[in-house]
Order: structure tokens, then sequence, then C-alpha cells
């Protein structure tokens, strides 16, 4: 994997992380997401695994 693609993961993860803040703080309501943000977080912890081998 490259380091351009690595970078653009770990960008991805940083992301939806923030999203998910956002929505926890109630600056952000995306009302599909609401079920969903145990499950984001775990995916964008695992994208940053995959990101840092």
């Amino acid at each position: 994997m490259s380091r351009k693609s690595r970078n653009l993961i770990k960008l991805v993860a940083i992301i939806i992380v923030l999203v998910l803040v956002f929505m926890e703080l109630d600056i952000i309501a995306i009302p599909a997401l609401n079920p969903y943000q145990f499950w984001l977080s775990i995916v964008a912890f695992g994208m940053v695994l995959i990101s840092s081998r």
C-alpha cells in the first residue's frame, strides 16, 4: 500500500470520527446515521489500524 493511499484512508477515518463527535454534541444532525454510530466508530478504528501497517 502506498503512502498516498494510507494517508487517504487515515483522512477518511478522521472525517468519520469528526462527524460522529459533532453528532454526539448536537452540532449536526444526521438521523440516518444515529443507529450506526457505534459501528461507524469501529470501522474508523479499523481503517486506522489497516493504514498504520
